[in-house]
């Protein structure tokens, strides 16, 4: 059976009423593990998605040896590792250590950092972002307050083509053309430009900033849109801040973002693949390391770049032939960047359904989706994409509930699928 219906639209997230935790932050980490039911769960930060390809071995090699041998990635371009076993920890945070995966221990939770991962290798960008991303985390690791933020704190350094401008960071950095540097706190559309020489101190203070006004407001908000204060407030705020940590500042519109990654394939002068529903196997992994010269970078979209620097198109054409090869997406044409999916069963416990096997068996039907899908095995729709999409989520009465999630406030659409053979189908009642 299938049921099409209309409901009412959400609120945006400028009407949103402030959020007070009734408990502390319990995500997880690389030192904090979280217990699934396919063992102990690792999420490891890694700013800006970057890694050396001795880091991404190392990687590999804690995988393999202490959990279930793949590499899960995140909406936050970090890397998780799955079906630990009790009393790894110990093992686990020293060969993350010695790979340099853990300069603070303190700190580990909140160097939650993604950066344009096309950043000074195609040439759409205003500005390679990387020094401001190694000057944050340096700042970030040797900041105590900054040990206060919680686990889901976003910082964004967007280098100006608007990527990850898009994907409502707490704090977002977005190079300009004059040179500078837009600082956002928040969803609004407030801004503050500073010096790029001064990029990433503000930004530190810019989450000092939500630091102060989540201890004057008495809550255990985790994030800036939990706080509710008004834009204008929290922006005096910050402009105030900055003033008394000597960064000269004025007031700016922000700009908006796309929220949209790298395509697969070639670009510039590296190799864009995506990785289909964000599990890694160790040979996809290995393929990896061999082709990358220096580094790795992951996106918030579940794909990979490869920078390349120097290689002929042979050798590009080529490189790209060889993570297709392995399951890796190449192709720009694939539905498969368009598709997503929690862990769902068997490793979660809260999940109704093998959400990525019926993720799967339905490429086909998502392919010809107007909007991209993602399936989630409750209502929590763990690491849901930011934008419009379809939200396809198990229910405990054994069925999927279908819902359009419009950015911007449309009356969403939603229909209930007894078969997920029916994707076709229930698709075509919610988007015609």
């Amino acid at each position: 059976m299938l049921a099409a219906m209309s409901t009412a639209a959400l609120p945006p997230s400028s009407q949103a009423t402030a959020v007070s935790r009734d408990r502390g932050d319990a995500c997880p980490g690389s030192l904090r593990l979280h217990r699934a039911d396919d063992g102990a769960l690792a999420r490891v930060r890694l700013p800006g998605g970057v890694l050396t390809t001795a880091q991404a071995e190392a990687l590999a090699d804690a995988a393999q040896r202490l959990g279930d041998g793949g590499l899960y990635l995140t909406s936050r371009g970090n890397v998780q590792v799955r079906g630990l076993a009790d009393g790894c920890g110990a093992e686990l945070a020293e060969l993350l250590t010695a790979a340099g995966l853990l300069p603070s221990h303190g700190h580990e939770r909140v160097r939650n950092i993604v950066a344009s991962p096309l950043s000074g290798l195609d040439g759409h960008g205003l500005r390679d972002v990387r020094p401001w991303l190694t000057g944050l985390d340096a700042l970030l690791c040797a900041s105590e307050t900054a040990r206060e933020l919680s686990g889901r704190f976003l910082f964004a350094l967007d280098d100006g083509r608007g990527d990850v401008t898009g994907l409502d960071a707490d704090v977002t950095l977005r190079a300009t053309a004059d040179g500078g540097a837009l600082l956002a706190l928040g969803p609004g559309d407030a801004a503050v430009r500073v010096t790029a020489g001064h990029a990433a101190r503000a930004a530190l203070v810019a989450a000092e900033t939500f630091l102060d006004a989540v201890r004057e407001s008495g809550t255990r908000s985790w994030r800036v849109a939990e706080l509710g204060l008004p834009e204008p407030g929290l922006t005096h705020r910050l402009r105030s801040r900055l003033t008394a940590a000597g960064i000269a500042h004025d007031g700016r519109a922000r700009d908006g973002g796309t929220a949209d990654g790298p395509p697969p394939g070639i670009v510039g002068t590296a190799l864009s693949v995506h990785v289909p529903l964000g599990r890694l196997s160790p040979p996809q992994w290995r393929e990896l390391v061999r082709i990358a010269p220096a580094e790795l970078r992951l996106t918030p979209w579940r794909g990979i770049v490869v920078p390349v620097p120097g290689a002929s198109t042979d050798r590009l054409t080529d490189g790209l032939a060889r993570l297709t090869a392995t399951g890796l997406v190449g192709d720009p044409a694939s539905p498969w960047p368009r598709v997503g999916a929690c862990i769902g069963r068997p490793g979660c416990a809260k999940s109704h359904a093998d959400v990525r096997l019926d993720a799967a068996r339905g490429l086909e039907a998502a392919g010809r989706s107007g909007l991209p899908l993602y399936w989630s095995g409750c209502e929590r729709r763990c690491g849901h994409p930011r934008g419009d999409r379809i939200d396809v989520v198990a229910g405990p009465d054994g069925r999927y509930h279908l819902s359009t999630t419009d950015a911007a406030g449309r009356e969403p659409r939603s229909a209930v699928m007894d078969d997920p053979s029916r994707l076709a189908a229930a698709l075509a009642a919610i988007t015609s």
